[in-house]
């Protein structure tokens, strides 16, 4: 069972029928936590601009799988899915996929952690930035 198969199995991915409504909904919440973090790397806050950077990205990927048909329960099984709903259907380059998983570590580190520094701030919305932007084409 590969890990697309177990995250469906145990539920942390759900087939459903998405409205364009909800994509809309998570589109507008990545904007939002963009927005939100280039004002956080302005104000000096670098933890929370690498936080919300990578929420811009995660609203953004809910998007893309719910345009799919799947809702994810679980943040490891977004990642999942867009691999095999993007990446293995040359949908998405594995960069993208590559820069989302950086960004799911520098929250990580900067919530759990409280490792964060301007650096990460602005890398994790540099990338928050070009995936928005390449899930708006894809949709």
């Amino acid at each position: 069972m590969n890990e697309f198969e177990r995250c469906i199995k145990e539920r942390r991915l759900i087939r459903i029928n998405a409205s364009k409504e909800m994509i809309r909904k998570e589109l507008s919440n990545a904007e939002y936590d963009l927005n939100s973090s280039k004002e956080s790397i302005r104000d000096e806050d670098y933890k929370w601009a690498a936080v919300q950077a990578y929420y811009s990205m995660f609203h953004a990927a809910k998007a893309l799988v719910l345009k799919k048909g799947y809702r994810e329960k679980n943040h490891y099984c977004l990642l999942i899915a867009l691999n095999k709903l993007f990446v293995n259907q040359d949908l998405m380059n594995q960069e993208m996929i590559d820069n989302f998983e950086l960004c799911m570590r520098l929250r990580h580190d900067a919530d759990y952690g409280l490792l964060y520094d301007k650096e990460s701030a602005a890398v994790a919305n540099k990338y928050a930035k070009v995936f928005l932007k390449n899930a708006l084409l894809l949709l």
